[in-house]
């Protein structure tokens, strides 16, 4: 089976997006680690006075995340799915969060921005261009402005690679096939496979330009597989350093 993309993938996450949740619910620590990967951005005051944009939100556990780790900013939150919106404009939210309809590569040309900090969750692999959409996150952001992807990464290790097939082979695309959502879930395996390494991943952030890019694990089973990566838009200001 090939990779979903585009509108075949948005459809793919409109069908799942009525059984999302309790998937992804049984995964140990999913929450905890976005948690941990907004966090990583270290946004100074609990937000005050930054606008930030979460890329791809899906259901909204991302953008709950932003929200728990920097409280009083404002959080633009977009995603290519409009099932998957649904379920998030259905939950609580203060009125300093928003949601939009809007790919990744439609984001820069709606005139949003310029954000202080760009979190992507699980996004960079679903994408049918990588470069271009991580083009779009540098013209999105201010000088110096921070970005974590938190991503399905291997560690390049195939005790890793192996170990991600048979989670997915025995828990995920059977629970998937369930709820009539096999094909998302064979593409959700298919894709970390085919995706970079979490070094080629860093490099490619390097390439575009930004600097200080770093890579940090998540814990429990999913070490070596899930990574957050944390990187700025360019050089920083005496200014930024001081945040």
């Amino acid at each position: 089976m090939t990779l979903l993309r585009d509108d075949d993938l948005s459809r793919a996450f409109d069908h799942a997006s009525r059984t999302y949740d309790r998937l992804t619910a049984l995964n140990p620590g999913y929450r905890a680690d976005l948690l941990r990967s907004a966090r990583r951005l270290r946004l100074p005051r609990e937000g005050a006075g930054l606008h930030i944009l979460d890329l791809g939100c899906g259901t909204g556990a991302s953008t709950r995340a932003l929200i728990d780790a920097a409280p009083r900013a404002r959080v633009t939150a977009v995603d290519a799915s409009a099932g998957m919106l649904r379920r998030a404009l259905a939950k609580p939210w203060s009125a300093r969060v928003r949601f939009l309809h809007l790919t990744a590569e439609d984001v820069a040309a709606a005139a949003e921005g310029p954000f202080d900090a760009v979190f992507a969750a699980y996004l960079f692999r679903n994408v049918t261009d990588p470069d271009a959409v991580i083009r779009t996150v540098r013209t999105l952001l201010r000088p110096g402005g921070r970005l974590a992807v938190h991503e399905y990464s291997l560690s390049g290790s195939p005790v890793h690679r192996a170990l991600w097939t048979a989670v997915c082979r025995g828990i995920v695309i059977p629970a998937g096939t369930l709820t009539g959502d096999r094909a998302l879930y064979d593409h959700l395996w298919r894709s970390v496979l085919a995706f970079d390494t979490a070094p080629a991943f860093a490099d490619r952030l390097t390439g575009a330009g930004f600097t200080g890019v770093r890579i940090a694990p998540v814990a429990g089973w999913q070490t070596g597989i899930v990574h957050s990566f944390l990187a700025r838009n360019g050089e920083t200001t005496a200014e930024e350093h001081g945040r």
